[in-house]
């Protein structure tokens, strides 16, 4: 009898530890009624070749619906969303690469190995376990007992499944898991016919935008820059003084910022989808749907440009490894890490701090207009260690190599996360150096013939801001021409570097907006197709 409580209990852990973490509420799922029915049913089966394929059958199904459900807690706690298994296990490849980043090859190697051992072991003790040399018998008081056992149980998960839930802390995963991953899968593939279906019968059509010809026009992504970061009272005291010194130093210069609000699609990471969102016009919330995006011929805000006579570029610091989507995007130039001359460390997963990618950029990149750029900044990324200082003589930054004193600078990562008000310090304090910098670029690039647009390109994980954050991030449209700004002031946009409030807003517009914007108060005044 030992043999089977042993087993049970620990395939029970197993299955409830995940959704310890999910649901933050331990007392509420205490037993998985699964392995309290299938265990003892495994014990009593006769020897031969079909108990072990019973057995490894099951325990696979098990093993299974446990990296589901570890899953949906990672996705959750990085993205606000539950796991969804027809999208998510493309994310697997960035997930090493961004733990390599803040560790380290060898500790993000080590990490992913020890975690596959643990579950590698408890299914070959679990195996053994669940294969004795003499099974259970009903001629024995151990074979009646797990009989009984597995009865009960199967009464049980009956009347729960029936929406009787008997006992308060017991559910059963396996089913409630393997139900809602089938739903989402069912509903993900409708969608995705759907998607592709609007791409190809509904095309946004590609618009010269003669309003902004001739104008460099920067479209500027602040990484993790979402409305908490201004609003809520953790993090507010950082980055409002920042926002009016800001105003202040833009206004002294005669150039005119207003402020307004975006609906992100995502949270938490996946910057690439918010980016794709604001290029393309469409929500494109989900690894599926930015393939479906690129591979079709739906245009982007690219093309616009392109069509307006722009040179076209992307400046993408984070991009270390070959970036085919920057190719079916239509840039005329990509300039990734390694395109880009930095001389200075590397700080952390953070390739070159946000300073030096836009001192390039003002140096060597918009000297040749028109211009439209998408460009990225990144040191508002986590693990949001170090912090650097903003420089205020430009002319010092070089080939980066000036930075070498924060290489090791504060703590590495691997410190800073046991603490989670530490994180949260150095969060506000990273966004907050990130929004300083953009605004002394502003001083320095802006002129009557530049547009400048700056966001964010999603909230920072719940875990930093929250389980109940919008969607909403900040955008600061910036030109010392008060007539570009114009039409957003229409939209609602406000002026100065703070924007309206999330409760405030009464309906706040999709990042997909910000293209048909442009479309509606720049382009040349011809039909445009059905969204």
């Amino acid at each position: 009898m030992l043999r089977l409580f042993i087993t049970a209990a620990a395939l029970n852990v197993l299955l409830v530890a995940p959704l310890w973490w999910r649901f933050n509420d331990i007392g509420a799922r205490l037993i998985a009624w699964e392995p309290w029915l299938v265990v003892p049913l495994l014990l009593l089966l006769p020897q031969g070749i079909w108990r072990r394929w019973l057995v490894s059958l099951w325990l696979l199904w098990l093993a299974l619906i446990s990296v589901a459900n570890i899953g949906d807690g990672a996705t959750y706690a990085a993205f606000g969303r539950s796991f969804n298994l027809y999208l998510d296990l493309p994310l697997v490849r960035s997930v090493f690469h961004l733990l390599e980043g803040n560790v380290g090859q060898l500790a993000a190697f080590s990490l992913m190995g020890v975690a596959i051992g643990l579950l590698v072991g408890v299914f070959v003790a679990a195996v053994r376990l669940l294969l004795p040399s003499r099974p259970y018998s009903l001629r024995e008081l151990r074979g009646k007992v797990a009989l009984g056992v597995a009865v009960l149980s199967a009464l049980l998960i009956t009347l729960e499944l029936n929406g009787q839930r008997l006992v308060p802390f017991a559910r059963v995963p396996m089913i409630n898991t393997a139900m809602f991953q089938w739903e989402q899968v069912t509903q993900t593939h409708a969608a995705r016919q759907d998607f592709a279906h609007t791409l190809a019968q509904s095309p946004l059509t590609v618009k010269p935008l003669p309003g902004l010809a001739g104008r460099n026009v920067l479209l500027t992504f602040v990484e993790s820059y979402g409305m908490a970061a201004i609003e809520s009272p953790r993090y507010r005291d950082v980055l409002r003084p920042t926002l009016a010194e800001m105003q202040t130093r833009l206004e002294a210069r005669g150039i005119h910022v207003v402020s307004g609000l975006l609906a992100s699609p995502i949270r938490g990471g996946q910057s690439w989808l918010a980016h794709a969102t604001a290029l393309s016009g469409r929500k494109v919330e989900n690894q599926m749907w930015y393939r479906l995006l690129l591979e079709s011929d739906h245009g982007t805000l690219v093309d616009d440009f392109n069509a307006t006579g722009h040179r076209t570029l992307s400046v993408m610091p984070a991009i270390t490894r070959a970036w085919p989507e920057g190719r079916a995007y239509g840039f005329d130039a990509i300039y990734a890490a390694d395109d880009l001359p930095y001389a200075g460390p590397p700080l952390h997963w953070v390739t070159m701090p946000d300073q030096y990618t836009l001192d390039y950029t003002a140096r060597h990149l918009l000297n040749d207009g028109p211009l439209f750029a998408q460009i990225a900044l990144i040191s508002s990324h986590a693990p949001w260690t170090p912090i650097l200082p903003v420089l205020d003589d430009w002319s010092l930054i070089g080939d980066g190599t000036i930075f070498a004193p924060w290489q090791n600078a504060g703590d590495p990562p691997d410190v800073l996360w046991q603490d989670l008000e530490r994180i949260c310090d150095h969060y506000a304090w990273s966004v907050d150096y990130a929004v300083k910098v953009a605004g002394r670029f502003a001083e320095r690039v802006v002129n009557e013939q530049t547009l400048l647009i700056i966001l964010g390109d999603h909230q920072a994980a719940p875990l930093i801001t929250g389980e109940n954050a919008s969607n909403a991030v900040p955008v600061h449209v910036i030109s010392a021409d008060l007539a570009l700004l114009t039409p957003f002031i229409a939209r609602g946009f406000v002026r100065g570097t703070q924007p309206p409030s999330v409760d405030s807003a009464e309906n706040i517009a999709g990042m997909q907006q910000l293209r048909r914007w442009l479309h509606a108060d720049f382009a040349a005044q011809t039909q445009e197709s059905s969204p």
